[in-house]
């Protein structure tokens, strides 16, 4: 568990360490999900009373692994709650020259990971770091450099290997797809008495009405957004006016920067705006459902964004907020006379575009399914429905998104799924991800096999005696 700021009377530095090795050491268990090492008949073990010297124990391609690597994977995962006992510096080991040899061949397919992804990775981090620690002073101390320019160079390089080896991974597995025929096939192999129980589940619909803003409240903010952009092509930062005056917590703290594609997850609106700009060029005011904003366009690569934006919401009146609720408190009515179903009530009154073509079913972000396990619900929607009862439809609800944004909505529970054993007809999307899951696996295994036989690997010392699952002996 992270300590609360006003618990740190010293460096907690195991947490610093975490935050600096965070994708060398995401879980241990996520790593041996994507290629497990097998445990080496004899841990690597430092001899009692002995101080054992630091210095190379491996290298991959262009890169090398520290004796002192494997000890900050142990502080990392001690640090985030997980046990440590039966990993081995084998284990650990593994783990590592995996990540190197991402990063590696990474670089060898022309991956580029830019300055400006690197500086916005390290404002976050470090912004952390200094939150937890008080004073990057401290921070730079403890990694024994001798000013904060020579850590932030040194962290730099850490954090664009990590890119670098995220990136390689995600290219391995993003045209892995799967056919129903093999998730049929991959059912079928689980015996019986092995099938996955999956938790309690429920599928949850909604009402959302917006409270009415005035052409008034819009043009405040459209004219506060051209002064700022009027600032920025005289000479400003736009990095940290989206600091100072953006209301998107996404990006706010990284200067409003945002990297993306056409397939980026993003509203239309900004997608339609973002690639219509030339590098350098600074967009007028638009609308989306979350507010007003401008975009800078940083860098263009191919069919790849690098951009900076401000979103500013207009201010929505206490006159306004009274009228949504008492709109949304008539469809309620109206629902509970049963003049209308909740479902059209949804299609035909609901102010949320991405639920009401669906009778106001909610989908889950994380599966991409209807369903919500209730142990890994969001605990904000779980306290709004855990005490419904079936078909009941909850009073009105104030709601306050991450971006302040305030809307009235409605909540029913629409279906009650029990804890159960895996069904391949009712669990058919959880099914597929598990086998999808198992197809990449298998993927990301035969890219070990085949690039290990051709990048330069070397291991010495005692850990020569490791037993692998990949074969980096090359035995």
């Amino acid at each position: 568990m992270l300590l609360k700021k006003l618990q740190l009377k010293t460096i907690d530095y195991k947490l610093v360490l975490t935050m600096c090795f965070l994708l060398f050491f995401n879980s241990i268990i996520s790593a041996q999900e994507i290629i497990k090492d097998v445990v080496a008949e004899k841990p690597v073990e430092v001899p009692h009373g002995k101080q054992k010297i630091d210095g190379i124990i491996a290298t991959v391609g262009d890169y090398i692994v520290l004796d002192s690597d494997i000890d900050k994977g142990y502080l990392e995962i001690a640090s985030q709650g997980g046990n440590i006992k039966d990993i081995t510096r084998c284990q650990m080991l593994g783990k590592l020259l995996e990540d190197k040899l991402y990063a590696h061949q990474a670089i060898q397919d022309s991956i580029i990971v830019s300055d400006a992804e690197v500086r916005s990775m390290m404002d976050e981090r470090l912004n952390y770091m200094i939150q937890q620690v008080g004073d990057i002073n401290k921070v730079v101390e403890y990694y024994k450099k001798s000013s904060v320019e020579e850590f932030k160079t040194y962290f730099a390089d850490i954090l664009k290997e990590q890119k670098l080896a995220s990136e390689m991974r995600d290219k391995i597995v993003k045209d892995v797809e799967i056919t129903p025929e093999e998730v049929r096939n991959f059912f079928k192999k689980i015996p019986k008495e092995e099938l996955p129980t999956f938790g309690a589940e429920m599928e949850v619909a909604q009402i959302v009405v917006d409270p009415a803003v005035s052409k008034e409240d819009k043009q405040k903010v459209i004219d506060r957004l051209n002064a700022i952009r009027k600032d920025v092509l005289e000479g400003s930062s736009f990095a940290t006016k989206a600091v100072l005056y953006s209301q998107d917590p996404g990006s706010s703290p990284n200067g409003g920067y945002y990297k993306m594609t056409r397939k980026t997850p993003f509203v239309k609106e900004f997608k339609d705006v973002a690639f219509s700009l030339q590098e350098g060029e600074i967009s007028a005011p638009f609308e989306t459902t979350f507010g007003f904003h401008i975009i800078m366009v940083d860098k263009i690569k191919g069919q790849e964004v690098e951009l900076r934006h401000i979103l500013i919401a207009p201010t929505v009146s206490e006159s306004a907020l009274k009228e949504a609720k008492e709109r949304i408190t008539n469809i309620r009515a109206k629902i509970i006379n049963k003049e209308i179903s909740f479902a059209e009530a949804a299609r035909t009154e609901s102010d949320e575009k991405e639920t009401r073509a669906n009778g106001g079913t909610l989908v889950n972000p994380n599966t991409q399914d209807t369903r919500f396990e209730l142990t890994k619900m969001d605990p904000t929607l779980y306290s709004q429905v855990s005490n419904l009862k079936d078909d009941e439809i909850s009073q009105p609800l104030l709601n306050v998104d991450d971006k302040g944004k305030k809307t009235y909505k409605l909540i029913t529970v629409t279906n009650r799924i029990d804890e159960h054993t895996a069904d391949y007809a009712k669990d058919y999307t959880k099914i597929k991800e598990l086998a999808l899951k198992e197809k990449q696996i298998n993927a990301i295994a035969k890219w070990f096999d085949t690039k290990i036989k051709d990048t330069y690997i070397k291991i010495i010392g005692e850990y020569r005696d490791c037993t692998f699952a990949n074969n980096w002996l090359k035995k």
